[in-house]
């Protein structure tokens, strides 16, 4: 056989190898000297998520900027709701709730108390505008008034139903387009929603519960119940935004009716009873300064805030029992004792169970319902 022959075959067999490591080790130094660029779908799904809101936040937030409104005229009183609009403490309502009141008076959600002044009220639109000069630079609900509203839609309806500040009710958007009149007020192009709006909900705002952006002012409801109706916030905003502008040269006239301290036994130890679960239910939201604003001054001098939050910030839930309350009469104070299943984590990030054990005082302070004083012992100790 030709030896020429056999080294051809062996000449090619080594020339392909050494072509197949030249292209590997040209491959390789490309991979490793750019990027690999892959669409990842867990990653863009992890930050659509981040983006929503959780559904208690949405809540305490935007109960800090919903009002309960009471209105007197001659010897007869009506409850409402309205919610902070803008920077100059302007309250959104219903014209219906303030309209020929002879007072008003208006309920923060942490209890305090202020007169208001009407700025502008409709005459067919179902629409009024206050101002509570004490709440300037307040932040205020953020509004969507360029909503496109769908039915199915989740929303919030926040407000004091038959006077029970800050209620909230779940539903959706059930119809679109909704007209009516009802006492002199024309309702067009309204939202119909699943909440039923009743007694102490009118003014108050309808809350889209993806983005927790105001987008309608709840207004009516029908005797059957189960079903509401609210004014989209842009078919509005232009008239309110005008009010607002003229009342800044106008002399407000706010009533004399004022903030009475109602020391009445029963009334004074629900509203400090209202005080302590908004109290704990900031706590639970991890809104600290909220809480702490709840305290008197010389609770507030004895501890400084970070001190406070430092108190808390280890605490991972809170579940309230044993709640007992009492009037003082001779302090004029109510005491709350309560007990709280606390659940801490430790530095070890390891968790335990504590009892802690309250007592707090609930009095005014300037004219506003503070904590006064308050004790904090942890079983054991």
């Amino acid at each position: 056989m030709n030896k020429r022959h056999i080294y051809i075959p062996i000449l090619l067999s080594f020339l392909l190898l050494a072509l197949g490591v030249i292209s590997i080790v040209m491959i390789n130094k490309q991979w490793t000297g750019e990027p690999i660029e892959l669409k990842n779908t867990l990653a863009n799904q992890v930050t659509e998520n981040k983006n929503s809101k959780d559904l208690k936040s949405i809540i305490h937030e935007a109960q800090k900027n919903v009002v309960q409104i009471e209105t007197s005229k001659k010897e007869s009183t009506k409850i409402g709701s309205g919610f902070l609009y803008n920077g100059k403490g302007d309250i959104i309502t219903n014209a219906h709730v303030v309209k020929d009141a002879d007072s008003i008076t208006v309920k923060m959600a942490n209890a305090q108390t202020y007169t208001a002044a009407v700025i502008g009220v409709g005459e067919s639109i179902d629409v009024a505008l206050i101002r509570v000069p004490q709440l300037a630079n307040q932040s205020p609900a953020i509004l969507d008034d360029s909503y496109n509203v769908e039915i199915g839609d989740d929303i919030i309806a926040v407000g004091s139903p038959l006077g029970f500040q800050n209620s909230v009710t779940l539903g959706i958007i059930s119809g679109t387009n909704r007209t009516f009149s009802i006492d002199g007020y024309d309702y067009d192009d309204v939202y119909q929603i699943s909440a039923n709006i009743t007694n102490g909900n009118s003014g108050g705002p309808l809350i889209n519960r993806q983005t927790g952006k105001v987008i309608a002012i709840n207004s009516a409801g029908t005797d059957e119940g189960g079903i509401g109706f609210s004014i989209p916030i842009g078919s509005v905003l232009n008239k309110v935004n005008e009010w607002a502008e003229e009342a800044d040269g106008m002399d407000l006239v706010f009533s004399e009716s004022s903030l009475n301290k109602n020391t009445e036994p029963e009334q004074f130890k629900k509203d400090s009873q209202y005080i302590i679960d908004y109290y704990f239910d900031s706590l639970a939201i991890r809104d600290y300064i909220n809480a702490y604003a709840l305290l008197g001054s010389e609770l507030q001098t004895k501890t400084d805030y970070q001190s406070f939050r430092e108190n808390y910030i280890h605490v991972v839930e809170t579940e309230i029992n044993n709640i007992q309350s009492e009037f003082i009469e001779e302090s004029a104070l109510v005491n709350i004792t309560l007990q709280a299943n606390t659940v801490v984590r430790k530095s070890d990030q390891t968790t335990k169970n504590e009892t802690w054990n309250y007592s707090f005082f609930i009095g005014y302070e300037n004219d506003q319902l503070k904590i006064i004083k308050m004790n904090k012992s942890i079983n054991g100790e």
